[in-house]
Formats: C-alpha cells, sequence, structure tokens
C-alpha cells in the first residue's frame, strides 16, 4: 500500500469517526441507554430469556400437556420420559417410551422400567385435557401431546401429576409476585423517597427513622412474622395478595433511599431553580421535571429488586406459610422435595429450583445491564 491510498484510509476512518461521534452527540438519553444495553450481550440474552418465561406462564394451559391438577395413582413418582429421535437407526418422530411398573411387597416402593415396545409419538398441537384460557376461551389444545401413553418430561409427583405442567402453571403466581410485589414497591418509594428528600424536615427525620427500623429486622423472620399473623380461612387469591402486600411493605425502603438521595443533590440544580421561578408546583417539580432526570436509574434498581420478591414468596411457601395447595407455585411444590426420603428415590422434584434459579439470575443479569446502560457516558 502506497502512502496516497493509506492516507485515503485514514481519511476514510476519521470521517466514520466523525459521523459516529456526530450521531452520539445528537442522540437522546434512551437512544444513548438503548445503544449500551444492546452491547451488553449477556443482559439482552437474559432479556430474551424471561420474555421467554412470561409468554409460558401467560399461556400456561396451552404450553403445559396436561391438567396441572390431574392426578394418576398408577404413575405415582414417575421418573422423566426421555423424548428420541432416532428408531432402529433412522430419523424418527419425537417420540417416548412407555413405561411398566413393579411393586416390592415389602417396602411398597414403586419399581419403574423402560418398555421399547411402548412407543408413543409427540405431536404438535394436540388434543388434550381441555381447559379455558384466561377464564374465557374453552378449548383442549396443546403445544405437544401424545395420543396414547403417557409423556411426562419431567416426571410426576407423589399423586401422579405430571410435574412439567404444575412447575408452568406454578411459574404464573411465583413470576407475578415479582412484578406486583415491585409495583407497589415502586410507589410507595418514589412517593415517600421523594418528598424525604425534597421537603426534608420533619418528614424527612420520620421516615428514616421508620427505614432503619424496618431495615434493621431479618427480611426472613419479619416475612414469617407478618405471614403467620394471616388468617386461615381466606381463600388462594387473597392470601396471593396478602403475600404481594406483604413483600412490598418490606422492599420498598431501598427504593425509597436512592430515590431520597437522587432528589437532595437535583433540588438545587439549575433546572429545578428555572421550574420554582417559573411558578411551577411542588408536585409538578417533583413528578416531572426532577423524576425523569434518573428514571433510567430507577428501573435498574426496580428490576434488581423484582428476584428478591420472587425468592420471598418462595421461601414464605417451601417454609408452609406463604401459599397452600391447592395453589400451585415454584415454593409449594419444592414444598414436596423437603422429606429425604422422597427426595432419594425422585431427585427431579428439585427441578422447579432449577426454574427458580434461572429466572433469578435472568433478572440479576438483565439488572446489571440495564444499571451499566442507565449511566451511557460512562466508559
Amino acid at each position: 500500500m502506497n502512502v496516497e491510498q493509506e492516507a485515503q484510509v485514514v481519511g476514510q476512518d476519521r470521517v466514520a469517526a466523525d459521523a459516529e461521534g456526530e450521531r452520539i452527540y445528537v442522540a437522546s438519553q434512551w437512544q444513548l441507554i438503548r445503544w449500551r444495553f444492546a452491547h451488553h450481550k449477556v443482559a439482552v440474552f437474559s432479556l430474551g430469556v424471561l420474555i421467554a418465561l412470561y409468554a409460558v406462564v401467560l399461556f400456561a394451559e396451552f404450553f403445559a400437556p396436561y391438567d396441572p391438577r390431574r392426578t394418576d395413582t398408577d404413575w405415582m413418582l414417575a421418573p422423566p420420559q426421555r423424548v428420541h429421535i432416532f428408531r432402529d437407526g433412522r430419523l424418527h418422530r419425537p417420540y417416548v417410551l412407555g413405561m411398566t411398573w413393579e411393586m416390592d411387597p415389602q417396602t411398597f416402593g414403586i419399581t419403574y422400567e423402560v418398555d421399547p415396545t411402548q412407543v408413543s409419538p409427540i405431536y404438535w398441537f394436540s388434543r388434550g385435557d381441555s381447559y379455558k384460557l384466561w377464564e374465557l376461551f374453552e378449548t383442549d389444545l396443546h403445544l405437544f401431546g401424545v395420543q396414547e401413553g403417557t409423556v411426562f418430561l419431567l416426571g410426576t409427583d407423589t399423586m401422579g401429576r405430571d410435574l412439567l405442567s404444575r412447575i408452568v402453571h406454578g411459574g404464573r403466581l411465583s413470576l407475578s409476585v415479582g412484578l406486583l410485589g415491585i409495583a407497589i414497591s415502586f410507589m410507595l418509594g418514589i412517593t415517600i423517597g421523594g418528598f424525604s428528600g425534597y421537603f426534608g424536615g420533619v418528614f424527612d427525620t420520620a421516615s428514616q427513622r421508620v427505614i432503619e427500623f424496618i431495615r434493621s429486622i431479618p427480611t426472613l423472620p419479619l416475612w414469617m412474622a407478618l405471614s403467620v399473623s394471616l388468617p386461615k380461612g381466606w381463600s388462594v387469591t387473597r392470601v396471593y395478595f396478602a403475600i404481594v402486600v406483604i413483600l412490598s411493605l418490606v422492599g420498598w425502603t431501598g427504593l425509597a433511599r436512592v430515590v431520597r438521595g437522587r432528589f437532595m443533590s437535583l433540588r438545587s440544580e439549575d433546572f429545578v431553580m428555572a421550574a420554582r421561578i417559573s411558578g411551577s408546583s411542588e408536585p409538578r417539580i417533583i413528578f416531572r421535571h426532577m423524576l425523569p432526570s434518573f428514571t433510567s436509574h430507577i428501573i435498574a434498581s426496580l428490576t434488581l429488586s423484582i428476584p428478591g420478591m420472587i425468592l420471598g414468596e418462595t421461601s414464605l411457601s417451601f417454609i408452609g406459610l406463604g401459599l397452600q395447595a391447592p395453589a400451585i407455585s415454584w415454593g409449594v411444590l419444592l414444598k414436596d422435595a423437603q422429606h429425604i426420603r422422597v427426595l432419594a428415590t425422585a431427585p427431579w422434584l428439585l427441578m422447579p429450583g432449577a426454574f427458580i434459579v434461572i429466572a433469578i439470575l435472568a433478572f440479576n443479569f438483565l439488572g446489571d445491564g440495564l444499571r451499566d446502560a442507565a449511566d451511557p457516558y460512562a466508559r
């Protein structure tokens, strides 16, 4: 490459760099946040995982191959059935092999054996147990199923219920707890933290003492104490919303402190003084001018708080102080794995824990990506 060609390449690179710099210079803050977030590959992948999880639980009846409350005493603690795609050395429609079982007359333990003669092809968009989607549309269409035999991809529980179907339906409660709990925590944290940081005075002192008192109590014992106070005769729906409120009343303190610190640093800024001089009311200054200036940080903080809500519901249900059967949540399902004797013979009962780990890690990685993208000018 001669000198003229090198100079031409350098000139092109400089023009491209100038164009990129101008694009960044004229971009809005949200555009910069979006561009920076797109470079965080783990966060983008985690967002895809969470979208898939919420889509599955939203249409849980369709994705679950069976009714989650359907019991079958012939298949109690049946092991997971493997999916095969080859038969006799040739590519075959996905299928599972049937099982036979035998009971020990002394221990009454059931032993399952794979029966290679029972072949159950898996069909997409198969007909199965009827259900009402969102209590509106009655149908019996499922994503997959078999016409004969069984398809227990994750095994069954102590009552012969399909574990995969119960995990899919359980995610509806466990994952929605985080969203509803964060919504309530958001309102409390923004309101109390905003007024505390903006006005100060007696309200600030009193609210900070309350926050310090709540945060000084260990979280799990506080959850347990509040859960025990719930009446025993409440329905599943009332207990569910009570658990959401309990988790929210404990979880709003962290966001309130973040908002308070931001408001204290922003209330003397020039744009706030200009809004006050122009005659804007105090609520308008708070919610129209100050709050939008760090919305991205609030979103990142809320995303990182959702895993705590999910773990809170799971912990309370696992120890018997949260949701109870017939409600289906990941914590309720894990309660079946408390007994070592059952767990030794049916380790697949721990599968709800794997979904909890996946959801928690996805929210944490997404929160990390949003937190990094919230300051698009950082290097």
